[in-house]
């Protein structure tokens, strides 16, 4: 009997006591969701400061700007952090990198891993960003790339477009998102701790995180 035959027959061993009438009902009927969707009540200004809030908590950078201060302020933010080389993914503005000295790397498929290494910064937007949990969404959108563009460069900036693309709770934000597409989860620079609890920052993703507020 080969893996999959194991698995399917205990799949159908699950099932067996299952009602025919419950196993024909769709996905969306047969899982209870009397959950709460939000906690508690907020108006727009209060939804996008909790975010603000949350994702300093997590040590991202927030940064707040009108759009047409946008590249301004990610030339300042490559500067400052003493970029060479700032990758941009293939349907991000080239209009809002007009500002740094940093050479523009495109993404293209056959960065290798190797360029990636010596890229220093990453610009991205988002898919959606969740003010409860302070965690920005990526789904591999135009303007944001594949999912290694924001794991290998040591600094990312995000940016997202408020409020269109802010939420209140994690609920809110699924119904926004496609399952079948590749989804990164971001709350902070990367950053882990061994069993004493000493963090360190950078190990499977960027070290800094700067998310800028495109107020609209």
């Amino acid at each position: 009997m080969s893996s999959r035959d194991l698995v399917l027959r205990r799949i159908r061993q699950a099932l067996a006591d299952v009602p025919p009438a419950d196993a024909d009902r769709s996905y969306e009927t047969a899982v209870p969701r009397a959950y709460l969707r939000e906690h508690g009540e907020r108006d727009t200004d209060r939804t996008v400061g909790l975010l603000a809030e949350n994702l300093a908590d997590y040590r991202a950078v927030v940064h707040r700007c009108r759009p047409e201060e946008v590249a301004e302020l990610v030339g300042r933010l490559l500067a400052e952090r003493g970029t060479r080389q700032v990758l941009a993914p293939a349907g991000l503005p080239r209009a809002l990198l007009a500002r740094t000295d940093a050479t523009v790397v495109a993404d293209r498929p056959g960065l290798t891993p190797y360029e990636l290494d010596t890229v220093d910064s990453v610009v991205t937007g988002c898919a959606v960003a969740v003010a409860e949990t302070g965690t920005v969404v990526l789904d591999a959108g135009a303007d944001q790339g594949g999912r290694r563009l924001t794991l290998v460069p040591d600094h990312h900036v995000c940016l997202v477009r408020v409020p269109e693309q802010v939420v209140g709770s994690v609920p809110q934000a699924l119904e926004r998102l496609d399952p079948t597409r590749p989804l990164t989860w971001i709350s902070g620079p990367s950053a882990t701790s061994d069993i004493e609890l000493d963090r360190v920052e950078g190990v499977h993703g960027p070290r800094r995180l700067d998310v800028v507020l495109v107020e609209s």
